[in-house]
């Protein structure tokens, strides 16, 4: 028993007994973060513990508990890594199996409605599921101005006539339906209509509360890293890959997604192995996968309607 206490005060003391972690900044808020690499942590807390066989078992705990030094800001997060000026809305429609093709008509007009109605709103991608979730349909809409824009269009949508019936027969074809209310990345492209014809990955993660920064700060400074060598993958023609970059803001909280294009399942092959010939690659994923707390990946073909083909 007196054993189990002493292990149980070396396991969970207090997280100002941990060594604070120093040194590496990213390009986005440097006061925002600050953390050593994995290894160079790990030596040092070797070299302090060798007198000690208690101290030497500390690594890894100290690793597993990181520690960030986050400095009040008057800026909130979000602000820090987008604009509010456009914000979106991802649509997850989970479709009857005999259903599909009626859907796809039916929102077909419904894009056209929207866009006759003059909402506010812009359907800027639309797909259905390829690998993942079949059945499955997902549409991302833009809304140039903020949330005015969102609020106006979603009063045109609550109470239109037209609407109100679209909303009747659409219902009948879904199983279950959801949105996430979206900011975009300021380090990723903007989102512009490509040619003909591409496959698309939605790569989402759920990240722990808190992170998001951290996140934005590792692959802000990867992506530009891969830029200052673009132009290599672009004699191969694969430097296209990323469509945007998106976190949530009202629905499920904490969550990202990232869209890139392939030409098919084997250039996206091809890319991903390539990414870790590139430098800094490593790092982003070292630093960013212990963000994570669930992640899921879609193969998506475009609809007949969508802007990205």
């Amino acid at each position: 028993m007196a054993a189990m206490a002493g292990l149980s005060r070396r396991l969970f003391r207090p997280v100002s007994c941990l060594p604070s972690l120093q040194g590496w900044q990213g390009p986005i808020s440097a006061r925002f973060m600050s953390k050593k690499p994995p290894q160079e942590q790990d030596s040092e807390d070797e070299n302090k513990a060798a007198g000690s066989g208690d101290e030497k078992k500390r690594g890894w705990l100290t690793n597993l508990l990181s520690v960030r030094t986050l400095e009040p800001s008057r800026e909130s997060h979000s602000m820090q890594l987008s604009s509010k000026e456009t914000v979106y809305e991802i649509q997850f429609h989970a479709v009857k199996p005999d259903c599909m093709e009626d859907y796809l008509n039916q929102f077909k007009i419904f894009k056209q409605l929207m866009d006759e109605k003059k909402a506010g709103s812009e359907l800027i991608g639309s797909w259905t599921v390829e690998i993942g979730d079949q059945d499955e349909a997902i549409h991302i809409w833009s809304y140039k101005g903020g949330y005015p824009v969102l609020n106006e269009a979603n009063r045109i949508y609550r109470t239109d006539q037209d609407f109100i019936e679209f909303r009747k027969n659409r219902n009948k074809m879904l199983r279950y339906r959801k949105n996430q209310i979206l900011l975009a990345f300021s380090f990723w492209p903007e989102l512009k209509p490509r040619p003909p014809s591409n496959i698309y990955e939605l790569r989402s993660y759920t990240l722990k509360p808190g992170t998001m920064i951290e996140w934005g700060n590792n692959w802000a400074g990867v992506k530009l890293l891969a830029e200052a060598r673009a132009r290599g993958i672009k004699s191969r023609g694969t430097n296209n890959e990323p469509v945007a970059g998106y976190f949530s803001q009202m629905g499920d909280l904490y969550m990202v997604h990232h869209i890139w294009a392939y030409t098919d399942l084997e250039s996206r092959k091809q890319t991903r192995e390539a990414a870790w010939q590139r430098p800094g690659w490593d790092e982003c994923v070292a630093y960013t996968v212990p963000l994570i707390r669930h992640m899921q990946s879609r193969i998506l073909i475009p609809t007949p309607f969508s802007p990205l083909m």
